[in-house]
């Protein structure tokens, strides 16, 4: 029998996947191209980690799991178009994504362009929307977090330093700070999103966002260790890139035995706090645990 995480995140990921073929368009005009691009990144798999971790944060208040669900795919889109963007030749330049060619090589690079900036503004759509919450507050804030850990400050800007790094000068902070940004801030708003919706108060929403921060930077260096140490045909991505184009990650500085360590210790960081909301964070425990020994 598999264990408990692996059937909450098995079920989570089946629920995702319905949900997003539901709020994603399918046109028949000139414009089905977009759409049948954008499907073709949204609905490819994943462990659609993001949707989880804001769907177990709202279960910790008692929202409407249809409301969590709804936030979780719109965060989903948003990843999906990071990834569209990320793989372009202008940026990260691959041919494979979760084990299929990535968007540009099975449509075009423009169309590729337009299916990523489809997947963000439709994010911010479904946030927008009554069926959402019925507090239009609790909309607008869910609306400002997303395009904040997004944008320059957030996802955006950590990229553009990702794109520099060979030329940058990085330590340990540095690249703390840039996996923060680039990383860490949609995994902030998956953790904060159901505190969000649950109208929870402060100390426990700062709980979940100290909760977000070691979890995010626990998955970064598991990536990192992953890039070097991971099975190709497994993880379903080109692997050793960043050593190729000389970036400094966490596993180059520290080396990888070091560097599991962290992560170790980075997970069991998260998990402690969670303390104050008992055995009913297990899940997200079991999730901090799960990032740092997972091989895809």
């Amino acid at each position: 029998m598999s264990d408990p995480l692996s059937l909450a995140l098995a079920a989570n990921a089946a629920a995702v996947n319905d949900e997003l073929t539901r709020l994603l368009p399918v046109g028949d005009g000139p414009e089905h191209r977009v759409h049948d691009a954008m499907r073709y990144s949204a609905l490819d798999g994943g462990k659609r980690l993001r949707p989880f971790l804001a769907v177990q944060s709202a279960s910790l208040f008692n929202v409407s799991p249809a409301a969590a669900l709804r936030v979780g795919c719109a965060l989903e889109m948003v990843h999906c178009y990071s990834l569209i963007h990320d793989d372009l030749p202008c940026m990260d330049d691959d041919d494979l994504r979760r084990g299929r060619p990535t968007c540009h090589r099975q449509f075009d690079e423009a169309t590729a362009l337009l299916a990523g900036d489809a997947l963000l503004t439709r994010s911010f759509e479904i946030l927008a929307a009554q069926s959402t919450h019925p507090d239009p507050a609790v909309r607008c804030e869910l609306v400002w977090e997303l395009a904040h850990a997004s944008g320059g400050q957030g996802m955006v800007g950590g990229q553009m330093v990702d794109l520099q790094a060979a030329e940058l000068s990085m330590d340990v902070a540095a690249i703390t700070r840039l996996q923060q940004m680039k990383t860490g801030r949609l995994i902030s708003f998956a953790c904060e999103a159901g505190a969000i919706l649950g109208k929870a108060p402060s100390s426990q929403r700062l709980a979940l966002k100290n909760y977000a921060h070691d979890l995010g930077l626990a998955f970064q260096i598991a990536d990192d260790l992953l890039d070097v140490e991971g099975d190709e045909t497994q993880v379903g991505k080109k692997l050793g890139k960043d050593a190729g184009a000389g970036k400094a990650t966490f596993v180059s500085l520290l080396g990888p035995d070091r560097a599991r360590a962290q992560a170790a210790m980075l997970a069991e960081q998260a998990c402690a706090h969670l303390d104050s909301f008992g055995p009913a964070a297990e899940l997200l425990r079991l999730t901090a645990r799960y990032v740092v020994s997972r091989s895809v």
